[in-house]
């Protein structure tokens, strides 16, 4: 396990050190969660659009869907989760 520290500043800012920007390459504007667990703190970088994803999930011989499927397929979950909550 690796340990990094970081200095807080009176206005409650740090700076992320080197080495941890580069594990995430983080870049200047990045926006970075911090993700509270059981008493501990995860950091991860949200650097990632969906279009730099895109794919991702694809399995081979599966036919890729189209825009409108997946906007449909997402229609149709978020009906399935209201009508279950009600």
């Amino acid at each position: 396990m690796n340990v990094f520290y970081g200095t807080m500043t009176s206005k409650g800012q740090t700076t992320v050190p080197q080495e941890i920007r580069e594990l995430l390459k983080l870049k200047p504007g990045d926006r970075i969660r911090y993700v509270v667990r059981n008493g501990e703190v995860v950091i991860k970088a949200k650097n990632k659009r969906l279009i730099d994803v895109a794919g991702i999930l694809h399995r081979p011989n599966v036919p890729a869907l189209s825009l409108t499927e997946m906007d449909e397929a997402i229609a149709d979950a978020i009906v399935e989760h209201v009508n279950r909550s009600t």
